[in-house]
């Protein structure tokens, strides 16, 4: 009985908490903000599972209309223009490889170029003492309020006068350096590093060269991760600098293509089906490389000191 007794006595109930009127109107808000979120994804898929004539008898169903794969096979090129032109869409095709190949590289280009020098650009305004290095770095960073729309114009003016229209090199070229997002990213991260770790290296004869590529930019791998990932897809986004640059498709990138595909009209309408099969694959990779870095993204901005 004593024992019993005991047992009754340390035995904690555990009692059910109700979820509080403030608790339910958030997780209700959220819901709201996350189905407002998906919906425009959900009716792409389902565009894409459409077919044309399907879409342009019932434009308002919900559901996949005339349930079918052709879309994917015309962004892909799997399909002739006779098979195409039948199923509602353009005979002009997409060469949609050739188109992913200029994306892949471009952004690349610019995501490792820009990481490199403005990595090595924020070291310099946080770490290296130098007469107006505040003064210069506010006058750097005074770009950050510059409508990227006034740059247009001079770039496109320099890439002409260099002889990069139509290249690859001509996209990349104006933000390929360094952007002031991007120094002042990485000089908080340099900022809150603890000069004992340098002055160790440096004691131990170690240059500053050496210390920036042995020590700070080791310890810098996940605000380099998370600034690499923002830059690529900004860079993979990119559609009116490359329209204006690039005018056959040995330069044109995916985002451009789309909207060529998009002007080459059938007879019976757009081709939204294929139009959106091609958003659809285009805007996948980067969906999957933000969902697998997103965690690292916000926490390195906290870390950075960005609030």
């Amino acid at each position: 009985m004593a024992a019993v007794a005991t047992t009754t006595t340390t035995t904690t109930v555990r009692r059910v908490r109700r979820p509080s009127p403030g608790r339910i109107v958030a997780w209700a808000v959220m819901g709201v903000i996350v189905l407002v979120t998906l919906l425009p994804f959900y009716w792409i898929l389902r565009t894409a599972l459409s077919g044309n004539a399907g879409l342009n008898a019932h434009p308002t169903d919900p559901l996949p209309v005339d349930l079918t794969g052709n879309g994917f096979a015309r962004a892909l090129g799997l399909e002739s223009a006779k098979e195409a032109i039948a199923q509602g869409g353009a005979g002009g095709g997409l060469k949609f490889w050739r188109y992913l190949l200029n994306s892949v590289i471009v952004s690349t280009l610019i995501t490792v170029c820009q990481i490199f020098f403005s990595a090595m650009a924020a070291y310099a305004f946080a770490r290296l003492r130098w007469r107006g290095r505040d003064k210069v770095f506010g006058l750097f960073l005074a770009g950050l309020m510059v409508p990227a729309i006034f740059t247009l114009l001079p770039n496109f003016v320099l890439i002409k006068q260099l002889g990069l229209v139509d290249t690859l090199l001509g996209i990349a070229l104006p933000t390929m350096f360094m952007t002031p997002f991007a120094v002042f990213f990485l000089r908080q991260f340099f900022m809150n590093v603890p000069r004992e770790v340098e002055e160790a290296a440096l004691l131990d004869g170690a240059g500053k060269v050496r210390v920036f590529f042995r020590v700070l930019l080791p310890m810098a791998s996940t605000p380099i991760l998370t600034l690499a990932v923002l830059t690529y897809i900004t860079s993979w986004n990119d559609y009116f600098w490359p329209l204006m640059v690039s005018y056959s498709d040995s330069s044109r990138v995916l985002t451009v293509a789309l909207a060529v595909f998009r002007a080459q009209t059938p007879q019976s309408g757009v081709d939204w089906s294929g139009l959106m099969a091609a958003t659809l694959i285009a805007a996948l990779p980067m969906l999957v490389l933000f969902g697998f870095c997103a965690r690292r993204i916000v926490s390195s901005i906290s870390f950075t000191g960005i609030k």
